[in-house]
């Protein structure tokens, strides 16, 4: 494969002819320009997509941070796959490319983002795993870089975002638990500071206060989002000398982890208590079937992806409507709550 440099020095004609003669100029002749297509295409030409970015003042590249690692995906985050695929349906249109930017679960995810922007290595981000206060937001903001998140904070800078409908599904939940007679309900808080499980936590004490219940605070159990983490919390319901007939969880990784701990304990999913999760493909050969919300993820990345495009110049003209939006969960029954 030939650079520039190469192609100028066969053709024996200026490297600046051919830059503007690969670049569709109107001031290189005619018959030039086709020497140079030709041989750019004989010799294995290349372009410098590096300069080209500089030149454009874009890199064409999508990031999509997240954060990563055996505390944070377990044994892998299927969750995330589907969505990448659904954005990337909506760039590949523009001939933009996603790209993972992968936080450790070891790093300050501000620092990480900070050091991502000063390199210039995007155009344009996707944020997950929102905090309750995310500096990330200011950061962007601060550096005029479109953005999009997948979550609220409470740090709001104007920026469009979607996020799952964890209040229809407390309510949903505890609605179901609740006219099913149970009254000692327990929750999973998910990993961190997530703001996801602000909202969840408040508006399951919000339905449960309409019935005269509390939601108590020994039976907020706290748990690393991973299979590990349900495991854990199954072990400590188990040890508990009067546990929750009920428990409800966000985080979909949890589920296989919560039925085996329990199941060994002699606690027996559905009948002993009952659950209700989030489906995902581990969930699908649990016994009893999980009662549990589903979505369309591939549906969701489009709209992340579309959401974003509508605050980046070059595409808002396209994409005009930007949106906050909260993105609907099915409740499927099944034998566990």
């Amino acid at each position: 494969m030939k650079g520039i440099r190469q192609l100028a020095e066969h053709l024996d004609i200026s490297i600046g002819t051919v830059s503007r003669a690969l670049n569709g100029k109107t001031d290189v002749n005619p018959r030039t320009r086709q020497r140079v297509l030709e041989a750019a295409e004989k010799l294995g030409y290349v372009a410098n997509q590096s300069g080209r970015s500089l030149r454009k003042g874009s890199t064409g590249v999508i990031g999509f941070m997240m954060q990563t690692g055996p505390e944070i995906t377990g044994q892998g985050d299927t969750f995330f796959m589907s969505v990448f695929d659904g954005v990337q349906t909506v760039l590949a249109r523009h001939n933009l490319d996603l790209v993972a930017l992968l936080c450790s679960s070891s790093e300050d995810p501000d620092a990480y983002l900070q050091r991502t922007v000063a390199r210039g290595f995007a155009d344009a981000i996707i944020l997950s795993a929102t905090r309750r206060n995310d500096a990330r937001f200011e950061l962007l903001d601060r550096q005029n870089i479109p953005f999009i998140s997948l979550g609220r904070s409470l740090t709001d800078v104007g920026q469009p975002w979607i996020d799952l409908d964890f209040e229809g599904m407390a309510e949903t939940a505890m609605e179901r638990l609740i006219n099913a007679g149970h009254t000692d309900i327990g929750v999973v808080w998910p990993h961190g500071d997530l703001n996801l499980g602000y909202i969840f936590i408040e508006r399951c004490r919000e339905v449960l206060a309409r019935h005269n219940l509390t939601l108590r605070d020994e039976y907020i159990f706290r748990a690393r989002p991973n299979e590990a983490g349900g495991y854990a919390v199954a072990q400590e319901i188990a040890a508990r000398p009067t546990r929750p007939t009920a428990i409800t969880l966000v985080n979909e990784t949890l589920v296989t982890g919560l039925y085996k701990g329990l199941e060994e304990a002699g606690i027996k999913p559905g009948k002993d208590i009952a659950i209700i999760g989030r489906h995902s493909p581990h969930t699908q050969f649990l016994s009893p079937a999980l009662t549990g919300f589903s979505l369309s993820l591939h549906d969701l990345g489009i709209c992340l992806a579309e959401g974003l495009l509508s605050v980046m110049p070059a595409y808002k003209d396209i994409y005009p409507a930007t949106y906050r939006r909260v993105w609907p969960m099915a409740l499927t029954e099944g034998e566990s709550g």
